[in-house]
Parts: structure tokens; C-alpha cells; sequence
């Protein structure tokens, strides 16, 4: 299929011990086995007591394709020690639901069932224990729980939400467990290097929108992708990542500011005033490079002559160039979307703007894909990143971004 890209596998190789505490949301955590699956790991489901009222053990074996502990005397290991065999070969320990009986447990050290002892025998160096909250709303903002989170915090655990909503008692607040897609995507993110840790990251993307009249307007065909992907990436790397976007209808990337503009001029206007406060500006947008110098208050109607309004048309301010000019300019990342002669326009981008890094495409092979390929182009010289889905792109992007950060403060 034209555009079709093959399925990542972001958590290949890792194996993943899934804890499950009493709570409602036991019924996410049978998506949340089924993604990470799909996502390439393989998951070992551990269950307490309380969670088997919720959902049942033979459900989640048929869809981790592995046998679900239960019992702290569970005999079939040889040692039976399985509080201490199912987590020495695991990359992480997620619990989801952590309820807060659960939760105050491990911050006292208690271990009276399978889960909280494998939890507390983990070797904690090598094996990370990751949360996610389910409770009331009540509950989570009890001073009790409240001080056991950051005794958890403390303790080295991560903390995977809770969500805002609706919860199943009919109350509204703080206390849901994130949805499974989430869960994934922070498990991905977690396993990522942190290469931009500490960095501020300052992004453009999608088109740009101009106006002729209430109805009409100058536009392109980018679909905002490649941007939202490289948002998601920086943020996997550590950055605090801000993400002004123009009109695409595109989830934004989770821990991601997102500050939603249409015109060039609001883009320019959303970017300046902060642009200096970012460690790096990647400006991935197709901003528009002319807009109607005039605003019809109406639509424009057929008038029955046959003959076409003529607009006059003036330039937008070129917002890459603009930041590149700042005496105190972020690490300035440009992209050229071109239809041929990539290189050559591309190289010719890079000096006009005196920039130190250009990303080339070709935007009529890409543009609304999932899929790309890149050309980086600097004084050097230039290398390709080869066809490959554009989160791995972005990826590869980050890391390049985080490496000429760190040999340019080396």
C-alpha cells in the first residue's frame, strides 16, 4: 500500500514484569498486555488477590502468551522463590493499576503477597519500578497519599500519571490510570536515551494558513508529522519541549506545550519572544512565504465576468532567519522542503540564513506520509537518513541535534 510503513517494534528485546493491584482499571491493563506485545516486548503478568476480582489470570495469559503468577507459593518454580526469579531478568517492573493500598505498601516496605515482595526483592539498580495511579479522586489527594508519592519519588520509582476525568465511582478529578496507548508511549520514552536531559526545545510544524477572504486562503500540503514526530523524540531525550503548530489535526505528543497558530505572523509572534530561552530551534513548519496584503471582510463571489480577482500579495517575515539573527540564538536547526535539486537549494538555504544544520526532503514525496527520508546538509558536507517511518527519523534527528550540542560544549 502506497505509504505504508512497517510496523516499529520500540520495546524489541525488553522484557517487561506487569503488575497488577486491585482497582477498576484492571480492564485497561488487558489493552496495555496487548500493546506492549505488540510493541515487541515480552511481559510476564503478576497478580495480586485483590486484581483477580477485577480480571481474570486467563485473560491475560492468552494475551501475553505466557503463564500469570498469582501466590507468593506459586510451587511451579524450581526454587520456588518466584518473588525473586521473575524480575532478574526484567528491564522494568510496571504496575498498572497501582492502587494506594498498593502503593503505601511499598513505601513501608511491606511484602504480603507475590507482587509487593518481587517489587522489594527487584535488584533496584538495574531493574526500574514504574507506577501507574488508579484511585478515586479523594484518594489521590489525600495528605497520606500525596506524602507516600513523594516518598515513592524518592525512592527511585516512576510515577506514569494519574489522568484527569471521569472515574468509574461518577466522580470527576485527578486518580484515572492513563489509557494503555499512553502507558505505551511513556514506556517507550522511558527506555529512550536521555540526550537532550535538561534542554529546552523549541519546535515548528504543519503549514501555515493566509487568509484571502472569510473562507479562502494560501496554504501547502504539509501535514505537520515530521514536526510532531521530532517534538516527540526530543521529549523522549529529556527536553522540555514547546510545539507551535499550525493548522493540522495531529495529537500532540505527551509531556509536549503545544501553542496552536494559523498565520505565519502568529507563528513568527509565538516564536521571537522566547526564542532565545531554548537551548535548540528546529523549524520544520511550510510557513507560507506570501500572504494577500489585503483582507476581503466578505467572500469573494463570482461577479458572472469570468475574469479572476487579482490579489496583491507581500512577503511574510522569514521566522528561521529571524531567530538565526538573534545575538543570543538557540542552536538553529532548518528544514527545506524542495521539489528538486535538493541539495543544491538546500546548501543554498543553510548560507543564506547562516545556519548550522539544514534538513533537506523532497515535500512532494513526503508531504501527508508517515514515512520519509531526510538529507543533512552543513559546512561539511552532507549525509542521507534513509526511508524509514518518521518517528525513527526524528530519533535519529535528536540524537545528531543532542551530539553537535555536546561537542560544541566539550
Amino acid at each position: 500500500m502506497d505509504g505504508a510503513v512497517t510496523e516499529r517494534l520500540d520495546l524489541a528485546g525488553r522484557h517487561i514484569v506487569l503488575g497488577l493491584s486491585g482497582g477498576i482499571a484492571c480492564y485497561k491493563s488487558a489493552e496495555l498486555t496487548r500493546e506492549l506485545v505488540k510493541a515487541g516486548a515480552t511481559v510476564q503478568v503478576v497478580m495480586t488477590e485483590a486484581a483477580e476480582q477485577f480480571i481474570t489470570a486467563v485473560t491475560l495469559q492468552a494475551l501475553s502468551n505466557r503463564s500469570v503468577y498469582t501466590s507468593q507459593w506459586d510451587a511451579r518454580e524450581p526454587n520456588n522463590m518466584a518473588h525473586i526469579n521473575l524480575t532478574r531478568e526484567a528491564d522494568a517492573v510496571l504496575v498498572a493499576p497501582a492502587s494506594a493500598d498498593f502503593m503505601a505498601k511499598l513505601v513501608h516496605g511491606r511484602a504480603d503477597d507475590l507482587l509487593s515482595l518481587m517489587c522489594l526483592a527487584r535488584p533496584i539498580e538495574r531493574c526500574p519500578l514504574l507506577l501507574a495511579p488508579a484511585m478515586n479522586r479523594e484518594m489521590w489527594a489525600h495528605p497520606a497519599t500525596q506524602r507516600n508519592v513523594a516518598q515513592l519519588r524518592d525512592d527511585g520509582a516512576t510515577l506514569l500519571g494519574p489522568a484527569a476525568g471521569d472515574q468509574a465511582c461518577g466522580e470527576i478529578g485527578d486518580g484515572r490510570m492513563l489509557e494503555p496507548e499512553e502507558l505505551l508511549e511513556d514506556m517507550v520514552a522511558f527506555f529512550q536515551p536521555k540526550s537532550l536531559l535538561g534542554k529546552r526545545v523549541l519546535i515548528t510544524a504543519g503549514p501555515t494558513f493566509e487568509p484571502i477572504d472569510p473562507v479562502r486562503g494560501i496554504t501547502n500540503l504539509s501535514s505537520g508529522k515530521m514536526g510532531f514526530a521530532i517534538a516527540r523524540a526530543a521529549h523522549e531525550a529529556g527536553a522540555q519541549v514547546v510545539l507551535v503548530a499550525g493548522p493540522v489535526h495531529l495529537p500532540t505528543p505527551r509531556g509536549v506545550q503545544r501553542i496552536d497558530v494559523k498565520t505565519a505572523q502568529q507563528m513568527h509572534d509565538a516564536v521571537l519572544p522566547s526564542a532565545t530561552q531554548h537551548d535548540v530551534f528546529v523549524a520544520t513548519a511550510a510557513v507560507a512565504d506570501w500572504r494577500p496584503a489585503a483582507l476581503s471582510e466578505q467572500k469573494i463571489k463570482k461577479n458572472g465576468s469570468k475574469i479572476a480577482p487579482i490579489f496583491e500579495l507581500t512577503e511574510n517575515a522569514d521566522i528561521l532567519a529571524a531567530v538565526a539573527k538573534l545575538p543570543d540564538r538557540p542552536f538553529c536547526v532548518g528544514f527545506a522542503a524542495e521539489s528538486h535539486d535538493l541539495l543544491k537549494h538546500a546548501r543554498e538555504k543553510l548560507e543564506r540564513k547562516n545556519l548550522p544544520l539544514i534538513v533537506g526532503n523532497l515535500g512532494p514525496a513526503t508531504f501527508g506520509r508517515d514515512d520519509n527520508a531526510l538529507m543533512l546538509v552543513d559546512a561539511q558536507g552532507h549525509r542521507e537518513l534513509p526511508q524509514a517511518d518518521k518517528l525513527t527519523l526524528a530519533r535519529q534527528l535528536v540524537a545528531e541535534i543532542a551530539s553537535r550540542l555536546a561537542a560544541g560544549s566539550a
